[in-house]
């Protein structure tokens, strides 16, 4: 019993990503051959991917509003007791978006179908937030050292990353600035100033540093929209980053992908290793996905792992006194540059160092010495 619950929970929480991508709408008009409104027109939408479809009627000027939408490719049909039916293909969601389209009703039975292949505008007419999408394909493809998809908001317009967030959970995420705006927002977390993230419509931001939280690797994104500048009143950031993860659909699919970097396919050698000697390093990341349906057109699944190894060796590093140190003048080692850019003064009794010896690591002086 315990199992079969374990399994019910495993799965609705596998599925939730194909719920929780609402993320995009349409919207638009129907109208008669004589451009008058049509009101109560039964407009359904159907996700073609996953067989999920939502239903609505148009209002008295024959506007429809369908929110709420999982991304994806669909299909919109319109009919209405006296016209034929108007199916409308080719319309693909992507995150954030909000197409328009206004369907024109030909008279005729309901049994007719006119088919249309829709012309939505790749303009976006409602928003006027400057932005970029990237997709999977391009999430996937693109080259990135060590697999951070968050290195890919870039392509999207201005954006430097000025430093990473050490906190109690999640370190080392990157602090990204984008479009000028700041990298991190206002105290607590919060994106009053900074960049807003979400992910799959839901807030992801790390609250100790107001910075991103973990994102999944590339192959469990499915594209994401990055905001450079023109936000809405119902952001608080002045930019913003929305990510989707993939879903699963009506047929299963799936995949399978290891990354290697290995110093012995050729690599430069570390800066303090000797000239005939290049440090061993060694990375694999492993991995893959699978997707599908449990129940068709109802309820589907999705998952994914990666792993990554390392193996590699740190060179020693080793600082030795220079001639001019051996000789008793550390002039050089108190300057401003080996010091952050202040420089130190050091008393001693004769002005210099005598009697340096380091046979067992020990400095011994004819005077007294300490720094200012």
């Amino acid at each position: 019993m315990k199992i079969k619950g374990c399994v019910i929970l495993l799965s609705y929480l596998m599925s939730a990503a194909a719920w929780a991508q609402s993320t995009a709408q349409i919207h638009g008009s129907v109208l008669d051959p004589a451009g008058a409104a049509v009101p109560d027109a039964e407009v359904n939408a159907t996700q073609l991917e996953t067989g999920v479809s939502r239903s609505i009627s148009s209002t008295a000027d024959g506007g429809f509003v369908l929110t709420n939408l999982p991304l994806g490719p669909y299909q919109v049909q319109v009919s209405k007791e006296g016209f034929a039916t108007s199916l409308n293909k080719g319309i693909v969601l992507q995150v954030g978006s909000n197409p328009a389209l206004t369907i024109t009703l030909q008279v005729g039975a309901t049994s007719q179908q006119v088919n249309v292949e829709a012309n939505v505008l790749l303009v976006e007419t409602r928003s006027l937030a400057v932005g970029e999408v990237v997709q999977t394909q391009r999430v996937v493809d693109l080259p990135l050292n060590g697999r951070n998809v968050t290195d890919l908001i870039g392509l999207a317009g201005a954006s430097v990353q000025t430093g990473s967030a050490q906190t109690r959970w999640f370190s080392n995420q990157p602090i990204i600035s984008i479009g000028g705006s700041p990298a991190v927002g206002g105290a607590g977390g919060t994106s009053l100033l900074g960049t807003e993230y979400s992910l799959d419509g839901a807030n992801h931001l790390n609250f100790l540093s107001g910075g991103v939280m973990p994102i999944a690797f590339p192959d469990a994104v499915q594209e994401f929209r990055t905001e450079t500048s023109g936000q809405t009143a119902e952001r608080g950031a002045a930019t913003s980053v929305s990510i989707v993860t993939r879903s699963g659909t009506n047929t299963f699919h799936g995949s399978l992908f290891e990354f290697i970097r290995n110093s012995a396919f050729g690599s430069a050698r570390e800066v303090f290793s000797p000239a005939t000697v290049t440090t061993p390093y060694k990375r694999n990341q492993f991995g893959g996905t699978l997707g599908g349906p449990i129940k068709r057109d109802k309820l589907f699944f999705f998952g994914g792992y990666q792993g990554s190894r390392v193996r590699q060796t740190v060179p020693r590093t080793t600082v030795i006194p220079t001639a001019a140190m051996m000789a008793g003048d550390w002039s050089t080692f108190a300057s401003a540059a080996c010091n952050g850019g202040t420089a130190k003064t050091l008393r001693t009794a004769n002005g210099t160092i005598n009697n340096l010896s380091n046979a067992a690591g020990n400095f011994s002086t004819s005077g007294q010495i300490a720094p200012s």
